[in-house]
């Protein structure tokens, strides 16, 4: 991974941990159900996008390189990846 990319990922997912914390917090605190569920919603949104990011490097140096200059072989299994990681999401 690129190291700018990795360094805002890290950035990212730092605060996305301070968030969760925020979350235990309110939990602790009583606070009242639907600011939490906000809290978590936007937590979750968050890791969405580093997730998409991550997915977007992954697909143009991981994947691009497998397509370029490995194997069918290597492309497959790229492809088998991908499928598996997707799958999970749902």
């Amino acid at each position: 991974m690129d190291e700018r990319i990795k360094k805002s990922q890290l950035a990212r997912l730092s605060r996305v941990e301070g968030q969760v914390r925020g979350v235990a917090r309110m939990v602790e605190e009583d606070r009242y159900c639907i600011d939490v569920l906000t809290q978590i919603r936007a937590v979750r949104a968050a890791l969405d996008k580093v997730e998409q990011e991550i997915l977007h490097e992954h697909l143009n140096h991981c994947v691009a390189h497998a397509f370029h200059a490995g194997s069918a072989r290597d492309r497959q299994i790229k492809i088998e990846e991908l499928i598996e990681v997707l799958d999970r999401r749902r």
